[in-house]
């Protein structure tokens, strides 16, 4: 360290200490290994008659993440020693995979990965080479797509985004579909998510939701979704006794639709004590006020909110505790962030597989924690236990017994 201080070396880059210092330390394990599979020391006399003996070493580059390392791999005379540091015929450590998939989830291109890599390692390494081993992650997604899941939740957020997705020669917007759960602990998890084939529909919806009750979710007491029309068919059949919660930001996103701009702000107003009332008759009263008001120049507002009224109330049955978890997805909306982000990046995906792979692998991350997607359990969630205990006896019993 002395030597760097005077810049008589380098600590990083190709033949700095820190390169040489992984390459002593290397190649000191990889004499360890051969020496256990041996089963005698160097010198040692044991060895005479043994059978095998070392036989020199062989040079090899490994990509790490540190750089490029020249390693001479030790070798037997019988040719049977393996070692598992380094295996034969791997020119990579794990590090280094785990770098490139690390940056290959935070949206960067392979061609950006490999700019990267180049920059950092001073590493030449081909696209192909890149999307190989973020391939290597495809069966682990797939296991997690298809993971068991568990018998009862008591919230499910379901919502979809468009992403773009070279289809057949054209480049098309496509539906992602997401489901994420809150557990009886109060943990948030990404349950799948999938790639449709055009616009969002409810037929679609009822293949996912059928899918995710085979993977064990017998019961579900409230789905939180938007106001796609069929989609409560679609939850009723997979889950006659839960609870459908239409998201009231979604409910007055679309209502600003009809509005103009310079009216947005006196509309919000007044919708805001028809979801924000104390009871389903102070609600309908609202709506009375507000049709009295805006009905004759924004019927479709009007006429959207007594269109969804059924599955828009049930959140004012409960206390506003409850009510402040169910009455919106916007807690998937940190998920929508994350692949948001990703998939702009890009502009387009080549295929589906690319798509399912990169967005399969954010959403996976960001359930591997604990905490599930949000790093945090629910606030308040003990309260909220109590409440559906209250309100739906026994519908819990199962897990919590």
């Amino acid at each position: 360290m002395a030597q760097v201080k005077d810049g008589k070396l380098s600590l990083l880059g190709d033949n700095g200490v820190i390169a040489q210092l992984t390459k002593g330390l290397l190649e000191r394990a990889l004499e360890e290994e051969r020496t256990i599979h041996l089963g005698y020391e160097r010198g040692d006399p044991m060895g005479n008659g043994s059978g095998n003996s070392r036989n020199g070493t062989t040079p090899k580059t490994v990509l790490t993440d540190l750089g490029a390392v020249d390693l001479d791999i030790p070798r037997d005379r019988n040719g049977s020693f393996e070692p598992i540091i380094v295996p034969k015929g791997d020119t990579r450590l794990a590090k280094f995979n785990e770098n490139i998939i690390a940056l290959y989830t935070q949206g960067m291109t392979t061609r950006d990965i490999k700019k990267m890599l180049k920059q950092l390692y001073s590493v030449e390494v081909s696209a192909d080479f890149i999307s190989r081993v973020t391939d290597g992650v495809v069966e682990e997604l797939a296991g997690w797509q298809a993971r068991p899941l568990d018998a009862i939740y008591p919230i499910i957020y379901i919502d979809a985004l468009f992403i773009k997705v070279r289809t057949q020669a054209v480049v098309a917007k496509r539906p992602v579909y997401i489901a994420i759960g809150v557990d009886v602990e109060g943990f948030k998890h990404v349950l799948g998510l999938w790639l449709g084939d055009g616009g969002e529909g409810a037929k679609f919806w009822l293949c996912v939701l059928t899918e995710v009750k085979n993977r064990g979710v017998e019961d579900v007491i409230f789905v939180c979704c938007d106001g796609l029309k069929g989609l409560p068919d679609a939850i009723e059949a997979t889950w006659p006794n839960s609870v459908i919660q239409t998201c009231v930001v979604h409910l007055i996103r679309a209502s600003l639709r009809y509005c103009t701009h310079k009216d947005r702000r006196s509309v919000v107003a007044g919708l805001k004590p028809i979801y924000c009332a104390s009871s389903l008759e102070e609600a309908q009263n609202a709506l009375e006020r507000f049709e009295s008001q805006f009905g004759s120049r924004y019927p479709g507002i009007v006429s959207l909110w007594k269109a969804s009224w059924e599955n828009f109330t049930p959140f004012l049955a409960y206390p506003s505790l409850l009510r402040k978890i169910i009455y919106t997805t916007n807690m998937i909306e940190s998920v929508n962030y994350q692949l948001r982000k990703a998939s702009k990046t890009r502009g387009h995906f080549p295929d589906d597989d690319s798509a399912l792979k990169l967005l399969r692998l954010i959403a996976k991350n960001l359930s591997t924690t604990r905490g599930g997607t949000a790093g945090t359990k629910t606030p308040q969630w003990k309260e909220v236990l109590n409440t559906l205990a209250i309100h739906f006896p026994g519908r819990l019993d199962p897990v919590l017994n």
